[in-house]
């Protein structure tokens, strides 16, 4: 089962702390994988949710870019990101809104809260709906914790 940090998230939210380069570093060195927040302005790349806040530290992409879910606030960081990485072989970035599901790069299908169960896919927040998780292959979560010995 993958576990997966909602914005650095790993007990509750704390959004004053969400997508800080360190706060995900937390979350990380605590086992977890990390949904940050990217967006691409001024040709730099910032961590963010509802605006770029953050500068985000190459070392973050280049030594934890195994364990970073990458969604992508603007289309420019898409568009960034699939010149640097158009196949997704090292970089797992997706572009999402209210859409059911989409596919990251790496062809995970990531799910929007309410429509589990999906084989194979990342649930979203399923807490909000009580969600299904019996055919999901990870969770993504604000309290990823209660999910950490969760058998599917």
């Amino acid at each position: 089962m993958i576990l997966i940090s909602h914005r650095g998230n790993i007990s509750r939210p704390i959004p004053e702390r969400e997508n800080d380069p360190k706060y995900v570093r937390e979350a990380i060195v605590n086992g977890f994988e990390v949904e940050v927040d990217v967006w691409f302005v001024n040709k730099k790349f910032k961590l963010g949710h509802d605006k770029p806040q953050y500068d985000f530290p190459h070392q973050l992409i280049e030594h934890q870019s195994s364990k970073l879910w990458i969604h992508c606030k603007n289309l420019e960081a898409v568009a960034q990101f699939n010149i640097l990485d158009p196949h997704g072989s090292y970089l797992n970035y997706f572009w999402h809104q209210e859409d059911d599901v989409t596919l990251t790069s790496k062809g995970y299908i990531w799910a929007y809260p309410g429509k589990q169960p999906i084989e194979n896919s990342i649930a979203v927040m399923p807490e909000l709906n009580n969600d299904d998780l019996s055919k999901c292959r990870g969770i993504c979560s604000d309290n990823i914790v209660k999910y950490k010995n969760f058998k599917r």
